[in-house]
């Protein structure tokens, strides 16, 4: 679905689903040089139970027009944004690493229109390494291929997509060189200097009203666990419900662990138990 927000046409998958005004809405934001289909299994669960899903690709990134925007808080607007063009009141928003951050702002920023959120991967502050920010400028396939490796927790994972044979490392090394070859110049950069440069997490992690679930790897080499305890700590002086559901995988949680990655969010979006069955 192409959707018009503030005059820029942005990309959203649905499932080939339309909007239909009576169903809630759940929005699904990736992280950095990622595009919509990082969230394609869970996101077309949603959609044919019950929600109107939304997994956007970002402004800059591959379907959505640019610029790219080059900070959390303006990525968090655009959210609102992007629930303004579709006529939506609230919305569940799930984010994975730098969309987690967006996730949290929008929160934060616009407390009337998030119904819950859930932070996948995430991490306060997260920083890059100076080493890292300037390769994803100047030598961006080298940048890509570092991610890349670490954020997959084995070489050779299990078959936890939808059927043997499908690699992990691969297909996610191939999407990136694909946001690199299609997106705008320099698109890593910008997304890892956003994350670099955001130092409102804790600040806006008191404002947020909504229930939160954080949904961690234990293996994740990029935001290990423990880079969430002090937003987790945050939320709850607050008096906001959190809990954080910890996964076996690395920072590719959605395709590393796929249906556990499911069940968390579906469980936490609709609280009930964890859906069953297959689709």
């Amino acid at each position: 679905m192409i959707v018009d927000v503030a005059g820029k046409p942005v990309y959203a998958y649905t499932a080939s689903h339309a909007i239909d005004a009576a169903l809630p809405f759940a929005v699904f934001v990736h992280g950095a040089q990622h595009d919509h289909s990082v969230w394609a299994l869970q996101s077309r669960y949603f959609a044919n139970h019950g929600f109107n899903a939304l997994a956007v690709d970002l402004p800059g990134h591959l379907r959505s027009a640019g610029p790219a925007l080059t900070s959390i808080g303006a990525l968090a607007d655009w959210v609102a944004a992007l629930l303004d063009a579709v006529n939506a009141p609230q919305a569940f928003v799930a984010g994975h690493s730098m969309g987690s951050l967006i996730a949290l702002e929008f929160a934060a920023r616009h407390p009337e229109r998030a119904q819950r959120i859930a932070l996948l991967a995430t991490a306060l502050p997260m920083t890059v390494a100076p080493t890292l920010l300037e390769a994803a400028r100047e030598r961006e396939p080298e940048a890509i291929a570092i991610v890349n490796a670490w954020s997959h927790s084995t070489l050779a994972a299990k078959p936890s997509s939808p059927g043997p044979g499908f690699w992990l490392r691969g297909m996610n090394q191939r999407l990136m060189e694909r946001v690199a070859e299609r997106g705008e110049p320099q698109l890593f950069h910008t997304d890892f200097a956003a994350c670099n440069a955001y130092a409102d997490g804790l600040a806006s992690a008191a404002k947020v009203r909504c229930p939160v679930r954080l949904i961690v790897g234990k293996r994740d080499a990029m935001t290990p666990p423990r880079a969430a305890r002090a937003l987790a700590d945050a939320l709850a002086q607050t008096g906001t419900p959190v809990d954080t559901v910890t996964l076996d995988a690395g920072h590719a949680l959605m395709t590393e662990q796929p249906d556990a990655t499911l069940d968390a969010l579906y469980a936490f979006a609709t609280q009930q138990a964890p859906r069953v069955g297959n689709g």
